[in-house]
Formats: C-alpha cells, sequence, structure tokens
C-alpha cells in the first residue's frame, strides 16, 4: 500500500499542479515517482487505434522522454532537424490541441547517440508553475508553464554519456537533482530551481575499472523520506548510493557489478530496490541506514533471473513486478526476494510499468500494453495493440491512460 508519507506529499503535490484538468502526473513515474497512478479511476482495460482513443495527435521529430501533467497541460521533449533542435512542446489534456512548441537548445553538433536512443530522452518534472527539462550534457532549463518562455538555462553540466542522455531530472523543494554517470565523470548535482545555479555538486567515488565503459550510468534518482531525514537514493555504475538530500553528503554505498544502470529505484518501508545494471542484472534489497559501504551490512536479498536492464520495476502490497528487457515477467515477494511467479509476455520492453486503478500496464517496445491484475497469480485482462513503437513510459490520471509512441501521442479512455 502507499505510505502515508507518500500520500501526504503527492496529495500537496496534485493541489499545486491540478488545474483545470483536477489531475497531476508531475514526473517521470508519477506523484510518487514509483509509477502509481493514485487519482486515477477508471481507467480503460481495452483500447485499440479505432476503439477508446479520445485524441491522438502527431509528434514531431524523436524523443523517449515521459509526458508529464500539470495544470491541464501534457509536457514532453522531442529533437527535431536530427538532433539540432532540442524542443519542449505543451499539449492540452483536454483536447489534445499543442499550446507551446520551444527551442530550448539548438546545438551545432549534436552528440553521437546509440541507435536505440534519443536526444530527448530524459522526461521532464513540474512544480506548480514551472516545467524542467534536461538534455543531458546538451543542457537543462526552465520554462514558464503559463507562457512556455524559457526562463534560465544552464549548459554547465558537461559529461560524456557515449549512448546519449538518459537520466531524468527530479525536484525536491526549491532543488532540481539530476545524475550525471559520463564515462568521463560521475556525479550527481542540484540546481537551485529558481535560478539553474549550482547549490551543491556531489563527486561519485569512480569505478576501478580500465573500461570507461564500466563507469556510465542513466538512472533517475529517488527521494525516500526516513525517521533520519529525506534521503536521495541514486543508482550509478558499479555502485549505488544515498545522500543527505539537502546537501549532496554521502551517508552510505554498496557495491556491486553492473553498468549502464536504467532503472529506477524504489522503497517501502524503509527499504529501497536496486537494479544493479548490465552485465549480470541483479536485484538488490537494501535496508536505509548504515554510513559508508553498507553492501555486506544492510543489504537483505538479491535476486538475478530476468532481472530488466532498462525497464523500473513496481512494487503493490509487498510485490514486486518487473519485466526483463526480452518479455520475461516475474513476480517477486519483496520481504524475501522469493519469486512468486514468472510468465512471458513476448517482445521487447524499455518502457517502465505503471499501476492504476488496480490494473497493471506494460508497454513493449512493438506497441503492445498488456493489462494484468495484481495478484499471487497470473492473470492478463487485455492486450492492446497501436501502432509505432512504445519507448516513452505511459502515465495514468482521472479515467485516461496517455501513451507515447515513436510519432504520436494518444490519451486514451473508457468509450
Amino acid at each position: 500500500m502507499l505510505s502515508l508519507c507518500h500520500l501526504l506529499i503527492s496529495t500537496t503535490l496534485c493541489s499545486f499542479l491540478a488545474g483545470d484538468s483536477g489531475h497531476s502526473w508531475p514526473d517521470f513515474r508519477g506523484p510518487t515517482g514509483q509509477g502509481w497512478g493514485i487519482d486515477a479511476v477508471g481507467t480503460p482495460t481495452e483500447w485499440s487505434e479505432s476503439k477508446g482513443v479520445k485524441w491522438r495527435i502527431a509528434i514531431p521529430g524523436k524523443g523517449w522522454s515521459t509526458p508529464v501533467l500539470g495544470n491541464g497541460l501534457l509536457w514532453l521533449t522531442t529533437a527535431t532537424n536530427e538532433g539540432h533542435s532540442l524542443r519542449a512542446m505543451a499539449v492540452e489534456f483536454a483536447t489534445g490541441k499543442v499550446v507551446h512548441d520551444v527551442e530550448v537548445f539548438a546545438p551545432e553538433k549534436p552528440i553521437l547517440i546509440n541507435a536505440k536512443n534519443s536526444h530527448a530522452s530524459p522526461s521532464p518534472v513540474l512544480d506548480e508553475h514551472s516545467v524542467y527539462v534536461n538534455y543531458g550534457t546538451m543542457g537543462t532549463a526552465c520554462l514558464d508553464q503559463r507562457t512556455g518562455s524559457i526562463r534560465w538555462r544552464n549548459d554547465e553540466l558537461v559529461l560524456d554519456h557515449k549512448e546519449g542522455p538518459g537520466s531524468s531530472p527530479i525536484l525536491w523543494k526549491d532543488l532540481l537533482i539530476l545524475n550525471c554517470d559520463g564515462i568521463d565523470v560521475q556525479y550527481v548535482v542540484a540546481l537551485d530551481k529558481h535560478s539553474g545555479k549550482i547549490v551543491w555538486k556531489s563527486e561519485r567515488p569512480r569505478p576501478i575499472h580500465e573500461n570507461s565503459d564500466f563507469c556510465k550510468a542513466y538512472s533517475t534518482p529517488l527521494v525516500v523520506h526516513s525517521p533520519d531525514g529525506d534521503v536521495l537514493v541514486s543508482t550509478g555504475a558499479q555502485q549505488a548510493f544515498g545522500y543527505d538530500v539537502a546537501t549532496g553528503k554521502e551517508k552510505w554505498r554498496v557495491k556491486y557489478d553492473g553498468f549502464s544502470n536504467v532503472p529506477r529505484p524504489i522503497e517501502e518501508n524503509g527499504v529501497v530496490f536496486i537494479c544493479t545494471g548490465f552485465m549480470k542484472p541483479q536485484i538488490w534489497a537494501v535496508r536505509l541506514g548504515g554510513s559508508g559501504d553498507v553492501t555486506e551490512s544492510q543489504v537483505i536479498w538479491k535476486f538475478e533471473k530476468q532481472v530488466p536492464a532498462n525497464p523500473s520495476p513496481i512494487l503493490i502490497e509487498k510485490r514486486i513486478y518487473m519485466v526483463s528487457d526480452r518479455g520475461v515477467l516475474t513476480c517477486l515477494d519483496s520481504l524475501s526476494g522469493k519469486p512468486i511467479w514468472t510468465q512471458r509476455l513476448g517482445g521487447n520492453f524499455s518502457a517502465s510499468p505503471i499501476f492504476a486503478d488496480g490494473k497493471l500496464y506494460f508497454c513493449s517496445e512493438e506497441g503492445l500494453t498488456s493489462v494484468l491484475a495484481p495478484g499471487a497469480t497470473f492473470k492478463k485482462l487485455a492486450e492492446n495493440q497501436l501502432d509505432g513503437m512504445i519507448m516513452a513510459s505511459p502515465l495514468a490520471v482521472d479515467r485516461s491512460i496517455v501513451i507515447r509512441t515513436d510519432t504520436s501521442l494518444y490519451r486514451i479512455e473508457n468509450p
């Protein structure tokens, strides 16, 4: 179940962002950062290109960022002109009308990216008045939600992603926080959300590897609320960290074999669950607390079969659901790490799942969304095919599911 702290924070944030739509999804993984559509009721189970689509619009360019919703507007990023124009778009949630289409950066020489990536993969994040967008080393910016005007830009966060940008920014109070893990430098940084100036920067100890590829990562951090204060849980290559979110001071770290980490951590009752990345992906349960290297003292369990390298896991009522990149779905007991069941969905997966209205939604790269009932046994409710490829994670608000494909943005509801 959602913790009281998550509910209080989510309710407060939603009250800021609701606007005319009455609902919000301000972050890559929703109001709690863990994929829960906490205010979604009556979301659809079945749809197709000809059924249940309230509106569909074409999105120019290429971008894998998950749209975010606040004040009645869906915000997303995209890259046009082969990465020479990095843009932020706002779409009316009610109608699908494009309200803003802003060029934020215009790099003369766009960075090289992996063929599977885009120049606009990090998702935006919202507060009550602004939208914050990030294109990795190509720049970070703040825009006014109402006018679409650019309030500030920051191009100081320079690193060599090698594969292109991936980590999404998050907000905590007046701080905009980003993971910056390249093959050359690795650090976490907090910017003043009002000015874009650096407030703190925490250099990660470099992993001991001759191959610099093993130093990069693309995960999004998560703020966890504990009796000892708010902790920033941040996954990097070869190691994950807990930081004092206000100062960036390291509290603890765990070490593992793995790099190019993408999944975002999840948390329940003082335990965080971290995916260790490429090589041999594992998921670790780490009890919050301790100091220094807590690999031996705070790791509760490890699991290594069919663990995702890209999609984030999701946790519902003490069960973790995770789909591997090759479409194998596993349900784990979050207390013991023991598998409850495994089922092959088929297809390939990069998008992270969401939970809304008692249902789990898993979107494959091939455009197929599997709708499942969570529980001790596997139960598929429906399969829904859309045209195009799905790399961005979906979102759920009110009675709607919003899905972004490689060409289009959909708002889907029950007829």
